[in-house]
């Protein structure tokens, strides 16, 4: 990618995403890659919501633009056609008038309307390139909802396949999806597979206990985590909605809680703070108690968390919570085992999640779908299930003997190590940009 200056000016480029710029960390990628690899000036025009990660906001060839965000949440009294008409004016707006000439629009699908049609525009009036980054398909997220024969979901996917063939270039997730746009939409998209940039990587000790202990207030995990018999902590990040089934986690944490009982012939009618302050009077377990964090916001949060305080679960504990993005990637770090319940509205893409897991060496038990496979490797870097009772048998079997004699565990997070230490985010941008050279020239 040519970055010369041209009469004096820096190459810039805008990088738009119709939703919070903090729940979208391939974008930010984007954006760093673009300002320290490519050297240019990068504007990011996106709703506000999360903070994006430190990097972006002190990085002075970044600028965020934040859009109104109280548009997005309009429904009822709107229709969806008035909600996409004003979003497409305010899109206008800040592409054509708020920020400075781009050389080329890259653009986060889904979701697609206004987008892709808003994008096509400002490139065409500003005569800037445009690029899709294709995490996903629209129009099959709408169908959850709706169901896929629904007249709305079918002008959608009209919407999203016209305009997304109008891009100059394409970027996508999984050689499944590259496949799905050539075969059937005529679009030849280059694959850019999620990675973990360089800050996701294991924890030392000294940030388990010094840096965490304030980050997630009295969790017992962090008061024992030097005892040989303390808690396994389990972390999965979710955003709360249809495509991630979290019941299947509630089902096999209570199959868990159940079964060690049983194994362990403990009552359930003792007193379940002796069952976790057994821990620090030094007893030891076959099977250790289990800490879930889930971090992540989403509509059916609140619902979920009822559902954990009816289960009555004795041996396991549940922690809600949202982490900044500076904090998140310790917390995958000082973890013993992820799980990922995402399994894609389309088939086609993956759970970034587990790249992010990945990176940090953290072994994964994820929700098998179509195209997992391209990314977790059975018995290598992680397991795969299909209902809730497969994964309580994985936990069984994993965290027997934890944490000195889980010899299957520990494989796992050698795999996981190797995985996420093979290639980091900077190094597949370096690569595969080059292949969408024509996109950033001009």
């Amino acid at each position: 990618m040519a970055v010369a200056l041209e009469a004096g000016r820096r190459k810039r480029a805008a990088v738009v995403v119709l939703g919070d710029i903090g729940r979208s960390p391939r974008m930010q990628y984007h954006s760093l890659s673009l300002a320290n690899q490519a050297g240019m000036e990068v504007d990011i025009v996106a709703n506000g919501g999360s903070d994006p990660h430190l990097l972006l906001r002190e990085n002075p060839s970044i600028h965020i633009h934040e859009m109104l965000t109280g548009i997005s949440k309009i429904s009822g009294a709107l229709t969806l056609l008035l909600k996409a008409a004003i979003q497409f004016i305010i899109l206008i707006w800040y592409l054509c008038f708020k920020i400075p000439r781009p050389d080329v629009f890259i653009v986060q699908n889904p979701p697609s309307v206004p987008t892709l049609a808003a994008v096509k525009l400002a490139s065409w009036l500003r005569g800037a390139k445009f690029i899709v980054d294709w995490h996903n398909f629209g129009y099959t997220l709408l169908g959850l909802s709706h169901g896929r024969s629904h007249i709305i979901v079918k002008i959608y996917f009209w919407f999203e396949k016209h305009f997304g063939r109008m891009a100059d270039g394409a970027f996508c997730v999984t050689k499944a999806m590259k496949h799905e746009l050539d075969q059937k939409w005529g679009i030849n998209a280059t694959v850019l597979y999620d990675q973990s940039p360089e800050f996701f990587h294991p924890a030392s000790l000294t940030e388990k206990h010094e840096r965490m202990k304030w980050k997630t207030g009295t969790l017992l995990y962090l008061q024992v985590g030097s005892m040989p018999n303390r808690p396994a902590l389990v972390v999965s990040s979710t955003s709360w909605t249809p495509d991630e089934d979290f019941s299947l986690l509630l089902e096999a944490a209570l199959m868990y809680d159940r079964r060690v009982a049983a194994t362990l012939a403990e009552d359930d009618s003792m007193d379940e703070g002796k069952l976790w302050t057994d821990i620090k009077n030094g007893k030891q377990f076959v099977y250790p108690r289990l800490l879930f964090i889930i971090t992540g916001k989403g509509p059916d949060r609140m619902k979920y968390e009822e559902q954990i305080k009816r289960l009555k679960l004795r041996r396991v504990a549940f922690r809600t919570m949202w982490l900044a993005s500076e904090d998140y990637p310790l917390l995958l770090g000082s973890a013993d085992l992820g799980v990922s319940l995402h399994t894609s509205s389309s088939g086609l893409d993956l759970p970034m999640k587990v790249v992010d897991m990945f990176g940090c060496g953290l072994p994964v038990c994820a929700a098998s779908f179509s195209c997992i496979d391209e990314l977790v490797k059975i018995n290598n870097n992680g397991l795969l299930f299909s209902t809730s009772s497969e994964l309580a048998d994985e936990l069984m079997m994993l965290f027997k003997g934890f944490p000195e004699e889980c010899d299957d565990l520990k494989s796992l997070k050698v795999g996981a190590l190797n995985t996420g230490s093979s290639s980091k985010w900077s190094t597949e941008w370096e690569r595969h940009r080059l292949k969408c050279m024509i996109t950033f020239d001009r």
